[in-house]
């Protein structure tokens, strides 16, 4: 399958089989390949753009990726549940979970 992705303003054009998966691995050589980076260069990158989001979430914060997507925090309040084993009611505390929401330009890529 061929898919055109927008990527910052510029299509990239992928050739991707049925059932294949992109691992951390593959995403650097991918970046490496696509911008003409070595791939130590290319690793650091992608680090440093995955610590970007992280960190930005992590102080609560958004990070909006025009065209692609919105990475934002979720919070969950506290609640009670049932352990699935013994049926015993258990209290689940309150947390934060990482949420994304995908850019015109994205779903537009996928249809």
């Amino acid at each position: 399958m061929c898919f055109t992705a927008i990527v910052f303003g510029n299509p990239v054009h992928h050739h991707q089989h049925e059932d294949a998966n992109v691992n951390k691995t593959d995403l650097i050589d991918k970046v490496a390949v696509t911008t003409e980076l070595n791939k130590t260069s290319a690793a650091r990158a992608v680090e440093a753009v995955l610590e970007i989001i992280a960190g930005t979430l992590r102080e609560g914060d958004t990070v909006t990726l025009s065209g692609f997507g919105t990475f934002s925090v979720s919070s969950r309040a506290a609640r009670t549940g049932r352990n699935p084993r013994t049926g015993e009611m258990i209290s689940i505390p309150a947390s934060k979970a990482p949420k994304f929401k995908s850019g015109k330009g994205l779903k537009d890529a996928l249809n």
